[in-house]
């Protein structure tokens, strides 16, 4: 019994152990669940944080996507573009057809650009630029096949309209492919990011640029071994495009809503496209005065002093392109950037077009004045004036191609873009119509050498930049603090008084913050870059954190 107890004992001691025990137990086990429950609370946090990162970035990206598949479809495109040009160029040269011949050829090609633009804009604004671009890339695999049938016994009316014919698609085709290009890139940057704009277009545009100066190349290279191989490489290149366009882009892209789509409005655009539109005809007429036939022809004719082979004159055409596309592509960080010019205003637009008549004016005047040029020239002087000169009227072109086709896009709506800027490079495309006709008849009828033709078509080029230029002042700036010594003020040390904006801002009631901007210049007062009204609004309220004054 004893011994029964004494167990009972130790039973009932470890009972009450146990019963003194159970308070940590609990606490132990109430420590652990909330232990548990915090990291269940920690993990959802996690998980809701993973998607709203997955969410932000696909938000950020995610418009990015279009933008590369329209991206690669264009430059696909305009590679075939470039290329063809150059082969109907040079193989009619071949066959004893003339500047104005050949000028004939291509003048359809800008105008079915003209009406295309046009009617693309309100298509693309109606239909979306999916389709737009799969149509562009069928009709330039139609103008291919036409290219097949030009026969060599044809008379030279027959021939001049067959090839003419054909390059009026090729023109439909390229301007339904650059609708896509040029219009994505207001779709996928948000509104009031005008630097990130003018990087996105001055990227497509110059890359579109660079490859067409490829397909200048290419197209020489191709032609110099075989006409109908040539043709095959090109077919090769839209095939290649197609599936991008067709599988990779939503139908609904670039769609504008219906009660906005009417042909009507077409001709009812903001003030400033009009004035901007009306600027580019003058501009690119420009450059085509000389570039597209008579530089070719004088390139190829020995009593210019270089008589060039097929392939070097292709060569110079597409290094001249491609250096124009870079150059477009770096405009932001090359150009304007350094001259606190970026984003571009009015202003300068107004002062680079105004540069663009220089080197035409000297090479003008060397053409027509001088001995340089001509069948008794050294050669190596020639070609030396030639490259220098009409280089640096490239380098000047592209940066006004890009400040042009960054203002249009900035000025454009962004339910009504594609037709918009539709609209906008029906007049790109009038003026290089004009440009190529002109030149033609320059080229052809002008003086009695070709020295005396391409002399008066590079003239011809001075006037009609500068026309761009004076139009140009009639573009309405709404950037706060823009002027028209601005450009060269970022530049140069500043000496110019405030801008107006300015001195509105300091009427307005920050009076005591405006005395201690007293005497501060454009320069001191605003920055470039985005916001150009809070850094006005920064630079007078706190002038101590502002940077000084800038220089070259």
């Amino acid at each position: 019994m004893e011994g029964r107890t004494d167990a009972d004992g130790k039973v009932g001691e470890e009972a009450a152990s146990q019963e003194v025990m159970d308070p940590s137990v609990a606490e132990l086990d109430t420590a652990m669940t909330t232990a548990s429950n915090g990291d269940a609370t920690i993990g959802a946090k996690q998980s809701r944080g993973f998607r709203h990162y997955k969410r932000a970035m696909k938000e950020k990206y995610g418009a990015l996507y279009p933008f590369a598949i329209i991206s690669i479809t264009y430059l696909l495109f305009t590679v075939t573009d470039g290329a063809v040009r150059m082969i109907v160029l040079l193989h009619a040269y071949n066959k004893g057809f003339t500047a104005m011949d050949v000028a004939i050829m291509f003048s359809f090609y800008e105008l079915a650009g003209v009406v295309t633009n046009l009617v693309a804009g309100m298509l693309g604004a109606r239909w979306g630029i999916k389709t737009t671009l799969l149509t562009g890339l069928t009709v330039q695999l139609v103008a291919f096949g036409m290219l097949f049938g030009w026969q060599n016994d044809w008379s030279t009316v027959a021939a001049i309209v067959y090839v003419t014919l054909s390059q009026t698609m090729s023109g439909v085709a390229k301007d339904l492919t650059k609708l896509g290009g040029k219009t994505v890139t207001k779709l996928v940057t948000p509104e009031g990011k005008n630097s990130s704009l003018f990087k996105l277009v001055s990227f497509i545009t110059g890359w579109k640029n660079s490859l067409k100066g490829v397909g200048y190349f290419l197209g020489a290279a191709l032609v110099s071994v075989n006409y109908y191989l040539a043709l095959g490489v090109l077919c090769g290149f839209i095939l290649a495009a197609y599936p991008f366009a067709l599988f990779g882009l939503s139908n609904e892209l670039g769609r504008a809503r219906k009660e906005n789509v009417k042909f009507s409005q077409l001709f009812k655009n903001k003030y400033n496209i009009n004035i901007l539109s009306l600027s580019r005809v003058f501009l690119f007429g420009s450059r085509d005065l000389w570039f597209e036939v008579p530089l070719p022809f004088f390139l190829r004719n020995p009593e210019s002093g270089i008589g060039w082979s097929r392939t070097l004159t292709g060569a110079f055409l597409a290094i001249f392109i491609i250096v124009y596309g870079q150059m477009q592509s770096w405009t932001p960080q090359l150009a304007l950037k350094p001259l606190r010019q970026s984003p571009p205003d009015k202003y300068a637009a107004i002062w680079w077009c105004a540069s663009l008549s220089v080197p035409t004016a000297i090479l003008g005047g060397l053409l027509l004045g001088s001995d340089v040029f001509g069948p008794n020239a050294s050669s190596g002087s020639a070609i030396s004036a030639l490259t220098v000169l009409l280089y640096s009227f490239c380098i000047f072109f592209a940066i006004n191609s890009a400040i042009h086709s960054y203002l249009i896009v900035r000025y454009a709506d962004g339910d009504k873009v594609a037709m918009q800027v539709g609209v906008y490079y029906a007049s790109n495309a009038l003026g290089r119509l004009l440009g190529t006709l002109f030149s033609g008849v320059l080229y052809t009828y002008v003086g009695s050498t070709v020295v005396d033709g391409f002399g008066a078509c590079v003239i011809a080029s001075c006037l009609v930049s500068l026309v761009s230029t004076f139009i140009d002042n009639f573009l309405r700036e709404d950037q706060v603090g823009a002027t028209f010594f601005g450009p060269l003020n970022r530049c140069f040390p500043c000496w110019i008084p405030a801008p107006q904006a300015v001195l509105d801002i300091e009427a307005k009631g920050v009076d005591d913050s405006a005395q201690q901007t007293e005497g501060m210049t454009p320069c001191d007062k605003t920055m470039d870059g985005e916001q150009s009204i809070e850094n006005v609004n920064v630079a007078v309220d706190a002038p101590s954190e502002m940077a000084p004054p800038s220089k070259c």
